[in-house]
């Protein structure tokens, strides 16, 4: 791995910001990686447009701004209209189908899960929603092992959680790939 940049992106409460922090520092901590995290809210905490960028490198980073990601993960309509337009062409594209209707007109590898969904018939928790785009992520990506982001979850959420957020992250992974 070179470099590799990801905008995260939604609206607040569904915890785009959190996982992305997890990502950065599941490079960092556990990979052995190079990484920053940056973050820009809309005018509303809940429900506002959020977005978060990392850089994943092997190397130094010098500016912590993404102007093209590699891979793009949009959690609402809103998110997916702005963004979708600044991916790196041949990039990957992660979105949800509850919340996200594509258009194809992106140059990447577009992949629409039923996170949420799924989240809520499995778990019935939104609250691990996040945590299952990661997992999705990972499956879809291979950015980092599985085993490097579920140590940094563990550092994040509280003891008596860490077996819901796995199996939250599990989800994702599986969803992500039975769909390759």
């Amino acid at each position: 791995m070179k470099r590799v940049r990801i905008v995260f992106s939604g609206s607040g409460g569904q915890g785009v910001i959190t996982a992305a922090i997890i990502l950065a520092e599941a490079a960092v901590i556990y990979a052995g990686k190079n990484a920053v995290q940056s973050q820009s809210y809309g005018a509303a905490a809940r429900g506002g447009a959020t977005r978060s960028d990392i850089i994943i490198s092997n190397n130094d980073i010098h500016f912590p701004g993404v102007i093209q990601p590699n891979v793009l993960v949009c959690l609402t309509q809103e998110a997916y209209n702005l963004y979708s337009p600044i991916i790196r062409p041949g990039g990957t594209l992660l979105t949800d189908s509850r919340y996200v209707k594509t258009t194809r007109n992106v140059d990447a590898r577009q992949t629409e899960l039923p996170m949420y969904d799924t989240v809520m018939e499995q778990i019935g928790k939104p609250i691990v929603f996040n945590i299952c785009v990661l997992g999705a992520l990972i499956g879809s990506t291979e950015l980092l092992r599985p085993g490097a982001l579920i140590k940094a979850v563990a550092d994040r959420v509280p003891k008596n959680f860490l077996e819901l957020n796995t199996k939250a992250f599990d989800l994702g992974l599986s969803l992500a790939q039975d769909n390759l």
